[in-house]
């Protein structure tokens, strides 16, 4: 296994010293916070392939280190909390989260989802080790796998990690017709999908993105009663 470095943020002692015990037994490396200052700080200073964050933390709540470090890194953010209405599941996603739990967990659950962000983050490249094409590209939208980059009409733009999978499994089969659940399957890394807003609220981030005008989009398409397909002119 590939050295891995964790920066854990929550208040709750508890439950970092029972996450930390846990993440070391698969090998991580993990960083502690108790508040949002603390998880910027240790930010600022290190590197980290994955980052865990409860919403609810003083100072600076996780919302906000959340929507911070994504402006400066792609790797994966697992948001934490005691919540579980609809409206924080979203509002963590909407401002760049991979994945969202709610207390109480199980930490098979947390370990599980877990190892699966971190699956699908070093298969996208990052590590070197993906045996996928590392380039695609279509008229106006160019995809490295490699690089991990996008660049839109020669300038490239910042996506987090799950918008990245997701463009890069839609382009992967262009013209392809999937459900909400199949896109859930396959970039989420799940058997099942409990509702429709984790895939809807990525699909609209990623038309904001990379579409001239979202409302009328070129390259992600709606295709009603059914699901989503990428439209896209090879070159």
């Amino acid at each position: 296994m590939e050295d891995i470095r964790v920066l854990l943020a929550d208040d709750d002692k508890e439950i970092r010293d029972l996450l930390k015990k846990y993440l070391e037994r698969e090998l991580y490396r993990v960083d502690v916070a108790a508040n949002g200052e603390e998880a910027l700080a240790l930010f600022d200073i290190n590197t980290y392939n994955l980052i865990i964050l409860d919403l609810m933390m003083p100072k600076i709540d996780g919302i906000e280190v959340c929507r911070r470090l994504r402006i400066q890194t792609n790797v994966p953010i697992l948001m934490l909390t005691a919540k579980d209405h609809e409206v924080d599941k979203i509002l963590g996603l909407s401002i760049g989260a991979d994945d969202y739990i709610t207390k109480p967990f199980s930490i098979n659950e947390v370990i599980a989802r877990i190892k699966a962000l971190m699956r699908r983050y070093l298969i996208l490249g990052i590590s070197g080790n993906s045996h996928d094409k590392n380039f695609i590209s279509f008229k106006g939208l160019n995809i490295d796998f490699k690089k991990y980059t996008v660049t839109i009409a020669g300038e490239e733009i910042s996506l987090t990690a799950k918008e990245f999978e997701l463009l890069k499994f839609l382009a992967s089969h262009p013209e392809q017709v999937f459900t909400k659940t199949q896109l859930f399957r396959n970039v989420w890394d799940k058997n099942y999908i409990e509702d429709d807003n984790t895939v809807m609220v990525h699909i609209r981030k990623l038309r904001k993105k990379i579409e001239m005008d979202p409302s009328n989009p070129q390259f992600i398409q709606t295709v009603w009663g059914i699901g989503y397909k990428f439209i896209g002119e090879k070159i």
